[in-house]
């Protein structure tokens, strides 16, 4: 599937199967992406502002410089994801799985990091964690 700078602001995605899908410069903003499947997704510069993605599994997701800003990423699977670069401002990433995701030059400022598993696969951000795994 090939959704390449395609706009989906707003809209009712819950459970959907995007695995494998080309999203590219797509808008996601306030779209409803709870338990989503969108593993191996190729979305660099994807934005997902405000998006709900609790229970998504981004596994193996290209997202550099993908716009998570305040975006809902509870539960989420984002394991071996490149976040390169990717904005992650005020964003919740309670208990999120982070386990072997590239995160180089990723910005978590002001990002709720509660009980999420840490790069390492091992670390478990501590309560309180805003803006860097503590």
């Amino acid at each position: 599937m090939n959704w390449r700078r395609c706009l989906q602001d707003g809209q009712d995605l819950r459970q959907v199967d995007l695995s494998g899908a080309v999203l590219s410069d797509a808008s996601f903003g306030r779209t409803k992406l709870q338990q989503a499947k969108l593993v191996g997704v190729e979305a660099p510069e994807a934005r997902f502002t405000s998006a709900d993605l609790t229970g998504a599994d981004l596994s193996g997701a290209i997202l550099r410089n993908a716009e998570f800003t305040r975006t809902k990423l509870v539960g989420a699977k984002l394991v071996r994801a490149d976040l390169r670069r990717a904005r992650f401002f005020r964003a919740d990433l309670t208990d999120a799985d982070l386990t072997d995701a590239e995160i180089a030059g990723a910005d978590f400022t002001a990002a709720t990091l509660d009980g999420a598993r840490w790069v390492d696969g091992e670390k478990r951000c501590a309560a309180g964690s805003v803006g860097i795994c503590q």
